[in-house]
């Protein structure tokens, strides 16, 4: 669902509620849920499941557990537990679940957590995903908002995913040629979650549905801080720019512009291909981060060293939140 008419439902729902236990819920635009048990400990819930995105059952559960066990790295968690979702046409065959929710399993005893069960539906479309349980402690919970002018704006995976998936389907690209996003794709946020903390990190989020300029607005009060975006550092995985160039433009891409139409100043020097990169949903995409520069250091040492990540922009003082990009 697009992040305009998830809004227009989300108005219609009373969905304050003022307890003090609840840390992060509905009324931000976090990935996942926090609540608190004692000074000690918090729990951070979250969700997420979606169609296949590759062919291969086992890599599309990987990919699928691993989008969302992210939710829970982005808010400076570790994953606990974990349950199955699963939509399955009945018809494909037994082995072919069975391979995906092999991936998802691989992927949640990687993290460290624990699978305890799900729930399935026998449906027209595959669909999995999990239902996740993390552990956070109160003080050190990291939320989308928080960032100040001055930090650098971090992302750690390539984009492209949607724009890949897009031509996947259309069979302009093969699984092989999306190996390398595949891999991205497939990998844990926890070195990168775990980094942005111990580096003393203002705000963090993960890039997924809305694509970067939608997750960073979201990183954004409406009351300044505002954010500058390099084009010209911009990591893309290996042919998204090819097949964005022979228009295999996904249909949220151009859903998460027009809604962000009026809050994104974009350059008219930034290529077009470019412009389309920045809006393209992304699968399991990478850690979106606000880091002071004094934590750099720290940040690239817990890493060991600078591959997997990028400082693609900086935020700036503003009273609108607006971002602007430029090459």
């Amino acid at each position: 669902m697009g992040p305009e008419d998830l809004e227009k439902v989300l108005r219609l729902l009373p969905l304050r509620d003022a307890r003090q236990e609840i840390l992060v819920g509905l009324d931000t635009p976090d990935d996942a849920a926090v609540f608190m048990l004692d000074e000690e400990t918090a729990l951070v819930h979250t969700l997420d499941f979606f169609t296949p995105i590759v062919d291969d059952p086992f890599l599309f559960g990987q990919i699928a557990a691993a989008n969302a066990l992210s939710d829970i790295y982005a808010m400076g968690g570790t994953p606990l537990s974990a349950m199955n979702i699963v939509c399955f046409p009945c018809s494909l065959g037994m082995d072919v679940l069975a391979r995906i929710l092999e991936g998802g399993l691989s992927k949640v005893r990687e993290s460290g957590a624990v699978l305890l069960g799900g729930h399935t539906v026998d449906d027209d479309e595959p669909k999995y995903g999990l239902a996740v349980t993390g552990r956070v402690h109160p003080e050190r919970v990291m939320t989308s908002k928080g960032a100040e002018p001055g930090d650098l704006l971090v992302l750690t995976k390539p984009l492209g995913t949607g724009v890949l998936a897009t031509a996947l389907k259309g069979d302009f690209l093969s699984e092989a040629d999306m190996k390398e996003a595949v891999t991205g794709m497939a990998g844990l946020n926890a070195a990168a979650s775990q980094a942005a903390v111990l580096a003393g990190a203002h705000a963090c989020t993960d890039v997924t549905g809305f694509g970067l300029m939608g997750h960073l607005l979201n990183m954004l009060t409406g009351h300044g801080p505002g954010c500058e975006v390099y084009t010209s550092q911009l990591p893309v995985y290996p042919h998204a720019r090819e097949m964005a160039g022979m228009g295999m433009i996904p249909a949220g891409a151009h859903k998460n512009r027009d809604f962000l139409a009026g809050k994104v100043d974009i350059s008219p020097e930034v290529d077009g291909i470019d412009r389309d990169l920045l809006f393209d949903p992304q699968t399991s995409g990478g850690l979106l981060i606000a880091l002071p520069p004094q934590g750099l250091g720290a940040f690239t040492e817990q890493l060991g060293g600078t591959e997997g990540w990028t400082c693609i922009g900086r935020f700036t003082e503003s009273v609108s939140s607006i971002i602007r990009v430029v090459p």
